[in-house]
């Protein structure tokens, strides 16, 4: 089957929904940003942002010696050698990209689940470096609700696998500009953060606003690629 690259005829009942759930979800985030209701998803794209800096340093020949997920939307990933210009970056650029890989698997129930079992294999395995609580009981508790929804998408009516990865992926979409940069380097300057530390290793003379601004619009065309991606997959 040819894929409708041009999105001719658009849109049938399966893109309105996906547009219209994304779209939903978007604007209940934003009513809810500064309530208690999103702390545990926030906290789980703090953890695909630690997620990303370990693996980037794994696959550059370092050694992940630990993570952490502060209760304050905060994290750190401790790590010794590797690529430190590719992992400093992969915080940002890949927890965006993991949601652009969501929001693209929620499209079809079968990838749906994929997804969903590689996030509780990958949370399972974030035990095992885990340096505090907070992280562990992440971890522990969203692994039992992601296994809730698995049971509830097969063996009951209320099917909401998919929308949960859309969720996320919304939040990850709309938490890159909102905190990333402008929380920690606009409105309070987090001097530690990745993109500060990434202006000081960087050559050229761009300071952490400057790399947050490029990474946040790196992150808006994953975003803007999801969203069409699923469109045509949906087509």
């Amino acid at each position: 089957m040819t894929a409708n690259w041009e999105l001719q005829n658009c849109c049938n009942h399966d893109q309105v929904t996906f547009l219209v759930t994304i779209g939903v979800f978007t604007l209940v985030i934003l009513l809810l940003w500064r309530t208690v209701l999103l702390t545990p998803f926030k906290l789980i794209t703090v953890f695909l942002h630690e997620a990303s800096h370990a693996l980037a340093c794994k696959l550059t020949c370092g050694q992940v010696e630990g993570m952490q997920v502060h209760a304050n939307e905060g994290g750190v990933t401790q790590t010794r050698g590797g690529a430190y210009w590719l992992i400093l970056p992969a915080g940002y650029l890949g927890s965006s990209f993991w949601g652009m890989a969501l929001v693209l698997a929620s499209t079809n129930l079968v990838t749906a689940r994929i997804a969903a079992g590689c996030l509780a294999v990958s949370l399972f395995v974030v035990l095992f470096v885990a340096k505090n609580w907070t992280l562990r009981g992440l971890c522990i508790g969203f692994i039992i609700f992601l296994a809730i929804i698995w049971i509830l998408q097969e063996k009951t009516k209320v099917h909401i696998l998919r929308c949960n990865e859309q969720f996320v992926f919304s939040l990850r979409s709309f938490e890159c500009p909102f905190t990333d940069i402008y929380d920690d380097l606009i409105s309070r300057r987090v001097n530690s953060s990745d993109a500060e530390k990434f202006a000081e290793l960087c050559p050229c003379p761009c300071n952490g606003v400057a790399w947050g601004v490029v990474w946040g619009m790196i992150s808006f065309i994953f975003l803007c690629g999801a969203m069409y991606l699923g469109l045509v997959i949906l087509s």
